[in-house]
């Protein structure tokens, strides 16, 4: 790749021979970065521990005793929690550059939190039935760790911790022992907290104050928000709900809009293909209602809906930079 981008170059004789062979000797003999590897085999690793240390506690339950047990793990997070405080950087509101052994150590720290709060909760029923206790302590404890120590892995977790608080706030405890989810508030506790995240992200950014959180907040905020308005679309009509199918198809074709214009502003592809394939979803899902209502233009081209629609795929991947506002420089 490298040799016909310098080809291209010296026929437009942007550089010369001497310049092209330099180059195309620094490309061949430069040291290759294991950055990332390296980054994704720890994150491997401590996630593989935390899963390891559950497996151990249930497999050997019986054996090594509970007290053993709860001061191993308690012992284990601390040891994270203590590591990355000792590692620590000076606090900022901006990206902060924090020692890799720090971001793990905290992952580790939060991970054997959970274990230690759910193997408490079972053993010795330490919060009783305040489920939502249960859930909200690490929530606090890992959002208040992922500002402090720059941890978007650990900010990631909180949100989860949030969004699990939330539904276990607002929904009877009937729907956790019985499985029932098919309750109005859970889609409007959905939604709101959805367009709630997004909102912070959008607000992370504007105002400079962590800034790059706003990804991830923008990220699973509109990813929720989607979500709960696309089970709308395929719930049964004697089932209650909080978005009739009418106002799920247009708050998803507002909100994929919104990506759409979000991705060409940032050049991000990963918000740009939620966009559309949400906004497909909606589409599709309101052609095919339509379709269903009798004979009609609809009905005649529900047969050529999914071909048409390939086509649109095919253009759409090859006009994907383009819709991203990214020029390839001329010429190569």
């Amino acid at each position: 790749m490298t040799d016909k981008i310098l080809a291209s170059l010296r026929q437009l004789n942007f550089i010369g021979a001497e310049q092209a062979d330099t180059i195309s000797h620094y490309e061949r003999t430069r040291p290759f970065s294991l950055y990332y590897e390296l980054r994704t085999l720890l994150s491997v690793g401590v996630t593989a521990l935390s899963t390891g240390l559950g497996l151990l506690i249930y497999q050997h339950i019986d054996s090594i005793g509970h007290g053993v047990i709860v001061a191993a793990v308690a012992l284990l997070a601390a040891a994270g929690f203590a590591v990355a405080y000792r590692l620590r950087q000076p606090f900022t509101w901006q990206a902060a550059q924090p020692a890799v052994a720090a971001d793990y150590a905290l992952l580790l720290g939060c991970l054997t939190l959970l274990t230690l709060v759910g193997y408490l909760q079972f053993q010795y029923t330490f919060f009783g039935t305040r489920y939502g206790l249960l859930v909200l302590v690490p929530t606090v404890v890992f959002f208040a760790c992922a500002y402090r120590f720059d941890h978007r892995g650990v900010l990631s977790m909180a949100i989860t911790g949030l969004a699990a608080w939330v539904g276990v706030a607002i929904a009877p405890l009937s729907a956790f022992t019985q499985n029932n989810y098919a309750l109005p508030h859970l889609d409007a506790a959905a939604v709101g907290l959805g367009l709630g995240l997004a909102a912070v992200g959008l607000a992370a950014e504007h105002w400079n104050v962590k800034k790059h959180f706003g990804y991830t907040y923008l990220l699973l905020g509109s990813n929720l928000t989607l979500v709960a308005a696309g089970s709308a679309l395929w719930r049964n009509s004697a089932e209650p709900g909080f978005l009739a199918p009418g106002l799920a198809v247009l708050l998803i074709l507002g909100l994929s809009a919104a990506l759409a214009w979000y991705a060409r502003r940032t050049h991000s592809y990963l918000f740009l293909l939620l966009g559309v394939l949400y906004g497909y979803l909606a589409l599709t899902y309101t052609f095919f209602q339509l379709a269903d209502t009798g004979p009609g233009i609809f009905g005649a081209l529900a047969i050529l809906y999914f071909p048409l629609s390939l086509v649109g795929v095919v253009v759409f991947l090859l006009n994907l930079k383009k819709l991203l506002g990214i020029h390839e420089p001329q010429g190569l």
